[in-house]
């Protein structure tokens, strides 16, 4: 099948990128601030020191991760329609963006706190709309003790709607209790090992740490049977050498070792290569989602994880501009979406605002419809003797046309994308003009839409369960 992909590095290229992060994590080594993952690793093969808390890890312990890791996963969600399988060959899934610190209001666009109530709507907006596979929760919700709030947006949001959670756990009793909670809605942990609902992103911290409460959740998930996703946010220039490849080279070794730590804590345990690294702006400080550099390095990442066989959330989508609408130019938009062509199973970013800071309803709708003409790009073609149709060619003849051909007739829908004229009127703006429209359509549907509700009794149960939680942590 012939599909649509951007390649940065060669192969010599993508081996010395390989050799080199082998050589960081057993000559320097990566710091994990846990004495009991030290441990793990210590007792897999790793020479530790203690005191500092740097492990240097073999090039055999790598290459045995690298053959216990699953080569391929279900993604499963609370409704089984939504379910689907990774590495995907085509068309990657998209998720909303994840965790920005404020939102705009629907009504007043104006920045605000979140709640829970407002995660509740993302989660059914994100439920209704064809442009999204799977919800990461897009805000962090301010109405709860900050201790349980990843906890309490993950029941929140596989309450409000039926598709796959990726969330965040703070400590290892966060990551129990999100088991729990999961645990609930499908019958029990086993049936959770066979259908994990949910997913944790579990990021290192550049260059080459692993705080404690992230890497020990990291360790439950993973011996629970829920997919680990070692999401390196490589800065070039500030946590990572300023050249492109310094960065491509720290968030492979940061994913290597990540993958260690999943696969010696619980041999087989799904994990996900993931890759959000970019440029800082040298006059800002600030991440530079636009960067032409950042679409290399998720180009770069992304042939990384397929070398290894491992599913991989290496790109992004949306337009992320400050305010809901297409303000970006082109070149910035080229940048940041074309990283959807990297070889990346799993990409998030739809609603986000502000560099990822920010969120809004009308946005999520905007980046949704955007990727439904934009995902025709990704589409598989099968290239062969039927479908360069030499039979056809012979019949028409020279210097005729092939309109009136009953080929074309039967071929033409399975062929050729035909764009949502209605839509693509919202692309051609580089504005706002979009937004009352998307503003209307966010409120039809949190209206209209119907998300399966989860049973009261298993909703009493795991609110009880968080509730418990909370006091146990702020008491």
């Amino acid at each position: 099948m012939a599909v649509a992909r951007l390649k940065f590095l060669d192969g010599d290229e993508e081996d010395l990128i390989h050799e080199q992060s082998i050589k960081t994590l057993s000559e320097i080594g990566v710091l994990v601030r846990s004495p009991s993952v030290l441990k793990i690793l210590k007792d897999s093969g790793a020479t530790v020191d203690y005191k500092t808390g740097i492990a240097l890890i073999p090039e055999n312990m790598v290459n045995e991760a690298l053959s216990k890791a699953p080569k391929r996963m279900r993604i499963c969600s609370r409704d089984p329609k939504n379910d689907f399988e990774i590495p995907t060959d085509s068309i990657p899934y998209i998720s909303t963006d994840g965790l920005t610190i404020y939102m705009r209001d629907l009504e007043t666009g104006e920045k605000r706190n979140a709640t829970r109530k407002d995660l509740a709507d993302f989660a059914k907006l994100a439920d209704a709309l064809d442009g999204v596979d799977f919800f990461w929760p897009i805000v962090t919700v301010t109405d709860v003790p900050e201790a349980v709030h990843t906890t309490y947006e993950q029941w929140t949001s596989l309450k409000g709607g039926t598709l796959h959670e990726q969330g965040d756990a703070l400590s290892a009793i966060d990551a129990q209790k999100q088991i729990e909670l999961a645990a609930l809605i499908v019958g029990g942990k086993e049936e959770l090992r066979k259908r994990p609902i949910f997913s944790v992103v579990c990021c290192p911290i550049a260059p080459l740490s692993f705080e404690k409460g992230s890497v020990e959740a990291q360790v439950e998930l993973a011996r629970a049977g829920i997919p680990v996703v070692s999401m390196s946010m490589s800065l070039s220039g500030m946590s990572s050498p300023v050249t492109v490849a310094g960065t491509i080279t720290n968030a492979n070794t940061e994913n290597l070792a990540s993958l260690v730590i999943t696969q010696f804590a619980a041999p087989g345990a799904p994990h996900i290569y993931s890759s959000v690294s970019s440029p800082i702006n040298m006059t800002t400080g600030n991440m530079d989602n636009y960067a032409p550099e950042g679409l290399l390095i998720s180009a770069a990442t992304g042939q990384l994880a397929k070398r290894y066989g491992l599913p991989s959330m290496v790109g992004g989508w949306g337009t992320d501009g400050l305010v809901p609408g297409i303000q970006p130019s082109f070149t910035e938009l080229s940048s940041f979406v074309f990283t959807i062509l990297t070889n990346t199973d799993l990409a998030p970013g739809v609603g986000g605002l502000d560099s990822d800071k920010g969120s809004s309803l009308e946005q999520m709708v905007i980046d949704s419809y955007l990727w439904e003409n934009f995902r025709a790009f990704m589409r598989k073609f099968t290239i062969s003797e039927e479908t360069i149709a030499l039979d056809v060619v012979k019949e028409v003849g020279q210097g005729n046309t092939f309109l009136t051909h009953p080929h074309t007739a039967k071929n033409f829908k399975k062929e050729l994308f035909f764009r949502d004229e209605k839509k693509r009127a919202w692309e051609a703006t580089l504005s706002s003009e979009m937004v009352p429209e998307a503003k209307e359509i966010a409120k039809k549907l949190l209206k209209e839409h119907e998300v399966e509700p989860i049973d009261r009794d298993i909703v009493k149960q795991g609110d009880a369960l968080l509730k418990e939680y909370e006091k146990m942590l702020t008491s």
